[in-house]
């Protein structure tokens, strides 16, 4: 268990083991999550991560894509469809 001191303008230090493991460097933010009457801290920029990554999560099984392959033959449908597009509006 680590401990660290408020100041008086409400600035805390957060002790080097756990910057290490939420992998902050300077600049880097924080976020506060409440979670079962507790306040947990986070490293916003991962949690943000890990939302748009289970986000994507759920549209893969939507789309039924199991597989990277699936994904590329994904992307090349949607360009085809594009170039498509932009080549009807030209004309």
């Amino acid at each position: 268990m680590d401990l660290a001191k408020v100041m008086s303008k409400g600035q805390v230090t957060i002790p080097i083991n756990i910057r290490k493991k939420l992998n902050l460097k300077e600049g880097d933010k924080v976020v506060f999550i409440e979670k079962d009457g507790y306040m947990v801290i986070a490293n916003s920029a991962m949690l943000a991560l890990e939302q748009v990554q289970n986000a994507f999560e759920s549209e893969a099984e939507r789309l039924d894509l199991k597989s990277k392959e699936d994904v590329v033959n994904l992307v090349k449908e949607v360009r085809k469809e594009r170039f498509e597009e932009k080549k009807e509006k030209k004309q």
